[in-house]
């Protein structure tokens, strides 16, 4: 009887790590095959090489920032680029101080319209009514480097339809959780689609520095309202046939909340809203798989793979049952899980530093399991846009 229940609960941890550890070992060891330098196998675009395009700014509340991203939009896209700020909801000045950086804001308020997805739809339909080729989004917390908007150009003039530039979220702190979970979040926004793309896979949408053409646009209209919205509409895009390409030239950089609480009600709304869009859509894409669209494996262990935290935490309660088959995968995953970490840190700014960090590594998975009833919460709720509490100096 205890073998069997041993049994049971291997075969339950096996079954609830391994989208993880698959998708781990697919795009951290992809990160070692050597860069694509050839042109999208589309012919070039001449329409698209000075495209007219529109970076849509979707801010809730963000008067504090606003400006400064505007200011980083224009130094990175010279004055034939148009920036759109959608002030949606705003109580502040978000509005005012945009328009003095030199956006063009668009009020939008309907207090019905509540999710950063409403925003970006309304940004859209108003960019290309305007005549835009393309958009860009960027979101107001954040700054572009100088040639991220001609990286986005170029790849959509060499044939890209949809792009993710690389996003970078820092921790302007010493606070080792904070700096854990930038590591942990550059191998989500990094290193997983840079593998992805080397593979010919589609990247993924991050929900901010991402741009689409006019004409997916109106193929694949943005009707994503989730909390995660992004993640939502490359599900949309991916079961279309379309594929995001990765731009790792063109950085897009933001701060982690200086608040504890902050930072814990953002992973907490974000996790259980990728719970929540897991359940709706894992079936189906199942379905479309063992129909013969084998491609749509990788997105699928991306949707329901556990956060790596979790992971981690599963993997090490698999150590402890004695069964030597469970031991030896979960040993084995764990060292697939420390080699993404490494390669993670090894893409930051200070990698020996970083180093030094993982051994604060328990603390912080035992902080994340704290955060399980908030998760739930944020998987059952509706689309909301929560404006994550920041410091009130600039």
């Amino acid at each position: 009887m205890t073998y069997l229940l041993f049994t049971f609960l291997g075969a339950l941890l096996l079954l609830a790590t391994l989208p993880l550890v698959l998708e781990l070992l697919l795009v951290t060891s992809a990160n070692l095959l050597p860069a694509s330098t050839k042109p999208d196998a589309r012919s070039t675009r001449d329409d698209l090489v000075g495209c007219d395009l529109a970076v849509i700014v979707p801010a809730h509340n963000e008067e504090l920032l606003v400006s400064r991203c505007v200011a980083s939009l224009r130094a990175s896209a010279g004055p034939d680029v148009r920036i759109l700020v959608v002030a949606h909801n705003c109580s502040d000045a978000t509005a005012v101080r945009a328009a003095a950086a030199g956006a063009e804001v668009l009020d939008y308020n309907d207090p019905t319209a509540r999710g950063k997805g409403f925003a970006l739809r309304h940004g859209f339909q108003y960019a290309l009514a305007a005549g835009a080729a393309a958009v860009m989004v960027v979101d107001a917390d954040s700054t572009v480097s100088t040639n991220a908007i001609g990286a986005v150009r170029s790849a959509f003039a060499t044939g890209a339809r949809v792009v993710q530039c690389r996003y970078e979220m820092f921790s302007t702190t010493e606070r080792s959780s904070t700096r854990l979970a930038a590591l942990a979040f550059r191998g989500f926004n990094v290193i997983r689609p840079r593998g992805r793309q080397r593979l010919g896979l589609s990247a993924g949408i991050l929900g901010n520095g991402f741009g689409i053409v006019r004409p997916v646009l109106d193929a694949i209209p943005y009707d994503a309202f989730s909390v995660v919205e992004d993640l939502e509409y490359h599900l949309h895009l991916v079961t279309a046939g379309e594929r995001v390409h990765y731009l790792d030239a063109g950085v897009i950089s933001a701060e982690f909340p200086e608040s504890r609480t902050g930072e814990h009600v953002q992973r907490s709304r974000w996790e259980g809203g990728r719970l929540h869009t897991a359940r709706i859509w894992a079936l189906p894409l199942i379905g479309r798989i063992l129909s013969g669209r084998l491609k749509l494996l990788e997105p699928l262990c991306d949707l329901i793979g556990l956060p790596l935290a979790y992971g981690v935490f599963f993997l090490l309660l698999a150590l402890l049952i004695p069964l030597e088959w469970l031991r030896w995968y979960a040993g084995i995953s764990l060292v697939i899980v420390l080699g993404h970490v490494l390669t993670a840190a090894w893409a930051g700014p200070d990698f020996i530093k970083t180093l030094q960090l993982l051994a604060l590594a328990p603390v912080y998975v035992l902080r994340k399991l704290r955060m399980i009833p908030g998760v739930l919460r944020g998987s059952s709720s509706k689309a909301a846009w929560v404006r994550t509490e920041r410091d009130n100096t600039l």
